[in-house]
């Protein structure tokens, strides 16, 4: 199909376009001929409250003039009374009133009550600004007299209200119009910020899961705190019926959580603590969205004195708390030459909105009619703001997600390297235990990271011999695994070896790889008739009945290549427990900095493996923790040697080899 000329075109948009036009602007221009706007000079207001002054001839003496009205804090309750020009209902086949006011009224024509808003007891309604009520009475015949009973709750709210008379469809079609002559502007104004919350949920949704990047969690509730605000604003700008004690008592509180999210991402940023000089600025919007919130829970008059008190006081404070913390991304990031390259976009796009943010707050406080400033913020402040404040957080949005696919890389590539580190970790902590008979063996295991420096070996020699390995590599993760895997699998191929011939080969084998650090390590190899031989490579001695057992030692393994390491004898009796432990055990801390020592570990080392673990994982786990007990359990074990009073514990006798 060839594509039309322009002017075809034009013309085709426009037959389209013109009824739609018509239908909007036509009974706009109809009401502009049946709608009446009261003057306020027929009217008089009075605070108090009284429903016998609804009466058409009520002496108005003591009254004042409307053009006069202003608030008293101290009197939530306000009564004004309107002289209508007795032309304004004629002709009419449904008359109407039209009330434009935000509080709690109720309406009265001729002494007779024609309609309500919200609770006068309480002072709550809903905040639908513009209101149409049927007037269902005789009228025009004689003066006719209008009444409003306000009751007033939040003195932000309080403007004069404005009454409007003509047919009720006219009145209608008029609130319409309104609302089509303001929706663009606040769709436009409004509609980008609740966009950008719903973004912040899909953010803080990726961000929370890790909880590696809290300066994407903060801007992500920022986001969702600003954008439930803005759609509180819409709302109330488009007259749905939103309680007032959600629009005016609820609200403050995301807005000020946006507040101090948005100046904690700076340093979440930059990875620095906030100073302790801007918490004052910070806690001034908490500090105001909670004086908000009380006023919901207190009586109307009270309400109303606190409301006052926080509009002419709590509220430009909290905004000159924000124009002042609009420095706070300069102060993150100073200096400026030492940011990283990488942070330097977003820092900047930080710093920007910053910038906005002290301009907005600047602005908004010149509304609180402040002698010889301009009220700047009516005239262009907002929408420039909107704009800069959307497209700044828009683009730090984007660096942030930009980040976070980053770090999804990245984790990704980790995943087949923690999936290598949990096969070592198999092998440090075998899950199946190769035990002789007569012998039963515990272990627990439970290292501070993924993966541990901490080692065990259990195995069942040639000769019938049972040997029990135990070490502690020198620092912790990946690399301590790493090197205590080499030694496990230089000793699996040591069978042959006594004790202090497999711990002289362990050393060499460190030695000769030119690893780092160092181990401790035990080695103990028992016999069907419960002779125990133990080397021990710097390694905490071992435990025996709930004594320790002096067992000589050498030097640590990859210390020095002539170590040499002797051999220690003793002999067990069938039941008793024979408990090995890492360092782990005793260097367990609590929140107050004591350490678990050797002590505690002495006293529970009668207990098994899994509860000396336990004991010291709820204590504080400061490294990897592992413990082995081993009992002769065979009824035909020998008899063996009896302690000798005052030195070794009924069970066994050391011999040095």
């Amino acid at each position: 199909m060839p594509a039309l000329p322009f002017r075809q075109t034009l013309a085709a948009g426009l037959l389209v376009v013109a009824p739609l036009i018509l239908c909007i602007a036509l009974p706009g221009a109809l009401s502009a001929q049946t709608i009446v706007t009261v003057s306020v000079q027929r009217c008089v207001w009075r605070t108090g409250d009284d429903p016998a002054w609804a009466a058409p001839n009520l002496d108005e003496a003591g009254w004042q003039p409307y053009t006069q009205f202003a608030l008293r804090p101290d009197q939530p309750h306000i009564w004004i009374r309107c002289h209508l020009d007795p032309s304004a209902f004629l002709n009419l086949d449904h008359p109407a009133a039209q009330i434009r006011a935000l509080t709690a009224y109720e309406v009265f024509l001729n002494g007779v009550s024609i309609a309500r808003n919200g609770n006068l007891e309480s002072g709550n309604f809903a905040m639908n600004l513009i209101r149409v009520f049927p007037a269902a009475l005789p009228l025009g015949r004689s003066p006719d007299v209008l009444s409003l009973r306000l009751v007033e709750r939040y003195a932000t709210l309080i403007t004069p209200p404005e009454v409007r008379l003509g047919d009720e469809q006219a009145l209608a079609n008029d609130r319409a119009g309104y609302l089509l002559g303001i929706m663009p502007a606040e769709l436009l104004e409004n509609l980008p910020f609740i966009a950008i919350g719903i973004i912040g949920a899909v953010l803080l949704a990726f961000s929370l899961p890790g909880r590696s990047r809290p300066e994407a969690v903060l801007l992500g509730l920022v986001c969702i705190a600003a954008g439930l605000v803005f759609l509180d604003i819409l709302c109330v700008d488009l007259m749905l019926n939103v309680p007032v004690w959600v629009g005016v008592g609820l609200a403050p509180i995301p807005a000020a959580a946006s507040f101090t999210a948005q100046f904690l991402f700076p340093f979440a940023l930059a990875k620095r603590r906030v100073p302790a000089f801007l918490w004052l600025p910070i806690s001034v919007p908490i500090f105001s969205a909670a004086w908000q919130l009380i006023e919901l829970f207190v009586p109307m008059a009270v309400a109303l004195r606190l409301d006052g008190i926080h509009s002419f006081v709590v509220a430009p404070a909290s905004f000159g708390a924000g124009a002042l913390l609009g420095a706070a991304p300069l102060i993150a990031f100073w200096p400026w030459s030492k940011v990283p390259r990488q942070t330097r976009a977003i820092a900047g796009l930080s710093l920007a909105w910053g910038i906005s943010q002290s301009l907005f707050f600047l602005c908004v406080l010149t509304g609180f009619d402040i002698p010889g400033i301009p009220h700047v913020f009516q005239n262009w402040m907002f929408p420039a703001s909107t704009v800069s404040q959307v497209c700044v957080i828009a683009a730090i949005i984007v660096l942030v997600l930009r980040d976070q696919r980053q770090i999804a890389l990245q984790r990704a590539s980790l995943a087949g390297e923690m999936q290598a580190a949990s096969e070592i970790q198999r092998m440090l902590a075998p899950i199946r235990i190769d035990t002789a008979p007569g012998l039963k063996i515990d272990v627990a295991f439970h290292p501070m990271r993924e993966v541990g420096g901490d080692f065990y070996l259990c195995r069942v020699l040639c000769d019938g011999r049972q040997r029990v390995l135990i070490g502690d590599v020198s620092g912790k993760g990946a690399a301590a695994a790493m090197a205590a895997t080499l030694l496990l699998g230089a000793a699996a191929a040591r069978d042959s070896d006594a004790p202090a011939n497999l711990l002289s080969h362990l050393n060499r084998v460190l030695r000769e790889n030119h690893l780092s650090g160092f181990a401790t390590c035990l080695c103990a190899d028992i016999t069907p008739d419960g002779t125990a031989t133990f080397a021990n490579a710097g390694h905490l001695p071992p435990y025996f009945d709930g004594h320790e057992i002096e067992v000589d030692s050498g030097l640590p393994l990859g210390i020095a290549t002539d170590a040499e390491y002797p051999e220690t004898r003793l002999r067990i009796d069938p039941g008793a427990q024979l408990t090995l432990l890492s360092d782990g055990i005793a260097e367990a801390r609590s929140t107050k900095g004591e350490l678990f020592g050797f002590d505690r570990a002495c006293e529970i080392s009668t207990h098994s493996a899994e509860e000396i673990a336990r004991a010291a994982l709820s204590f504080g786990q400061e490294d990897d923790i592992s413990v082995l007990t081993l009992k002769l359990v065979s009824a035909g074990a020998a008899e063996f040697e009896r302690q000798k009073p005052g030195r070794w514990p009924l069970g066994f006798k050391p011999e040095k080899l």
